[in-house]
């Protein structure tokens, strides 16, 4: 069985083994695919496995060998799954591998905006604080968390280990939510969007991306926001939009963001969160912790056992 890995290098820069994929049959992996290379490459192949390299309907249609796509992400729309599932193609995610480490992120990005904890480091390497006439300094507002009042805007796998982690703070859980209150964890209070976005002193985004949740953040939810308020994105840069949100930061209406994801990744230069007040961008690394890759390439690898063993899981194109 000839097996391709069209863009390796964002789940194994080095530091992990193709060992597992490998030992199931002929493997080539690519660390990229362009566009114009991915016919070529993909030839003969029955499996490909893909992290953001997009398999098309046409694609398809010209490989007629394939019958097996591993996407690399929890996310797929990266595939055309209802022209795989036309063609009998078996399409599987991986899914909640990386929960801990999302929700593990949600609070560097808190951490850091309430604590500045980098901003520190950095001058106190440029002898800030050597030549301090005190004991002590600071040039940033410290805010505590406890007794604060976070809200959460999507109650799936991540969500819930967000709300778990904040309620260790002595925080106060809201959440945005299709459950009804009774069946939410015990010290989580329902909440209506606006109303969540009014209140709350902290918002954290976790719900997927849709028609329904495109650009729900935009100018008319930030004015609601209080001023001292925070706003968290680790779900999909589509969920903000990304002028109003820098609009609103420029202009005090809230005190910061801390984001892992944008719209277009990697971003335009011009993007103008890069470079808006109390802004702070990390490059999509939320996943990517080791443990998290770890544990994605195990599932990758159990998944094509299971296409090859006739008991088929995480299967999207169905």
């Amino acid at each position: 069985m000839k097996i391709v890995v069209l863009d390796g290098y964002g789940l194994n820069p080095g530091d992990l083994s193709w060992n597992g994929l490998e030992a199931l049959g002929e493997l080539t992996v690519y660390d990229r695919t362009a566009p114009d290379e991915l016919m070529e490459r993909s030839s003969g192949a029955e499996v490909l496995i893909t992290n953001k390299t997009v398999i098309t309907a046409e694609n398809m249609a010209a490989l007629p060998a394939l019958k097996y796509i591993g996407v690399l992400a929890t996310g797929y729309n990266i595939v055309d799954v209802a022209a795989a599932k036309e063609r009998g193609i078996i399409v599987t995610n991986i899914p909640a591998y990386s929960t801990a480490s999302v929700a593990q992120m949600v609070f560097a990005h808190l951490l850091n905006i309430t604590q500045r904890v980098g901003h520190y480091a950095h001058a106190n390497r440029q002898g800030r604080w050597a030549d301090n006439s005190d004991f002590c300094y600071w040039d940033t507002e410290l805010t505590e968390l406890d007794g604060k009042k976070i809200g959460i805007v999507g109650l799936g796998n991540t969500g819930k280990a967000t709300a778990r982690i904040a309620s260790a703070f002595g925080m106060k859980v809201c959440a945005y939510t299709s459950k009804v209150q009774a069946q939410l964890p015990e010290g989580i209070q329902k909440m209506e969007l606006d109303e969540l976005f009014r209140e709350c002193d902290v918002v954290s985004l976790h719900c997927p991306l849709t028609v329904e949740t495109k650009e729900l953040v935009n100018a008319a939810r930030l004015a609601m926001m209080k001023p001292t308020a925070i706003l968290i994105n680790t779900g999909r840069g589509p969920l903000v939009n990304e002028r109003d949100l820098a609009d609103a930061l420029n202009k005090g209406m809230i005190a910061a963001a801390g984001l892992d994801v944008l719209c277009s990744e990697p971003p335009e230069y011009d993007n103008p969160l890069l470079t808006a007040k109390n802004c702070f961008v990390t490059p999509h690394i939320a996943w990517a912790t080791k443990e998290a890759r770890i544990r994605l390439m195990d599932i990758a690898v159990e998944n094509l056992k299971g296409y090859m063993n006739h008991e088929i899981v995480n299967n999207v194109a169905k």
